[in-house]
C-alpha cells in the first residue's frame, strides 16, 4: 500500500459512495411483486455490511449518493447504519456540499468510492478518491486507490479495512472477534 494512500486514509471521518457498481455488482433484478407490478432489487455483499457497521462503531460516518431510487438501497442503508442516504441524484455536488455542511468535515477528511463517470465530480473534491476494480477507466485514472475487489464483491470492505488500519483501529476489530 502506498504511503500517501495510508496517510490520506488516516484522516478520513466520512466515507461516501455510489451504490450500483460499488455496493452492488451493478446488476438490477426486476421481479414481480405481490400486486403483479415489477419490483427492482439488488444484491449486497454481507462482508461490506459488517464493515460499514464497524465504521459506525468507531465514529466514522457513512453515506451514499445514488442516481437511482430503490427501496432495496434504503433497507440496506438502514441495516448498515448509514448517516446519509440520497437517491435520485445524478447531480451529486449539491448533495455532497450539503453532507459536508451537516457532517462538519473538510473535504480532505472524506473518502468517496465510485465506479462511473457521474462519480468523478465528487472524487475530484475529496481527500481519498477510490475506484472499484470494475470502474470505468476514466474513474480509475482519477482515483488515488483502486480496489482489488469489484463492486458488490468486497470493494467497500476493502476500503473500510484500509481506513481502519490507517487509523490504528483494525487490531481492536480483530480482538473483538478473537482474530488478533
Amino acid at each position: 500500500m502506498p504511503a500517501d494512500v495510508i496517510q490520506l486514509a488516516s484522516k478520513i471521518k466520512l466515507l461516501l459512495m455510489d451504490v450500483d457498481g460499488v455496493m452492488t455488482d451493478g446488476r438490477l433484478y426486476n421481479t414481480p411483486g405481490p400486486d403483479g407490478n415489477m419490483v427492482e432489487t439488488k444484491g449486497f455483499d454481507s462482508q461490506d455490511g459488517i464493515g460499514l457497521q464497524w465504521l459506525n462503531w468507531k465514529g466514522i460516518k457513512t453515506g451514499l449518493i445514488s442516481g437511482r431510487v430503490s427501496p432495496a438501497t434504503v433497507e440496506r442503508a438502514k441495516q448498515t447504519k448509514f448517516s446519509y442516504v440520497y437517491q435520485g441524484h445524478i447531480e451529486k455536488i449539491p448533495i455532497f456540499e450539503e453532507i459536508l455542511r451537516d457532517a462538519k468535515v473538510d473535504p480532505s477528511e472524506v473518502a468517496y468510492i465510485g465506479d462511473d463517470l457521474t462519480d468523478l465530480v465528487v472524487m475530484r473534491r475529496v481527500g481519498l478518491p477510490v475506484a472499484t476494480a470494475n470502474a470505468r477507466p476514466e474513474v480509475k485514472q482519477r482515483a488515488r486507490y483502486v480496489t482489488v475487489q469489484p463492486g458488490g464483491q468486497g470493494a467497500v470492505r476493502e476500503v473500510i479495512e484500509l481506513i481502519l488500519k490507517a487509523q490504528g483501529l483494525w487490531e481492536e476489530i480483530l480482538n473483538k472477534y478473537d482474530a488478533g
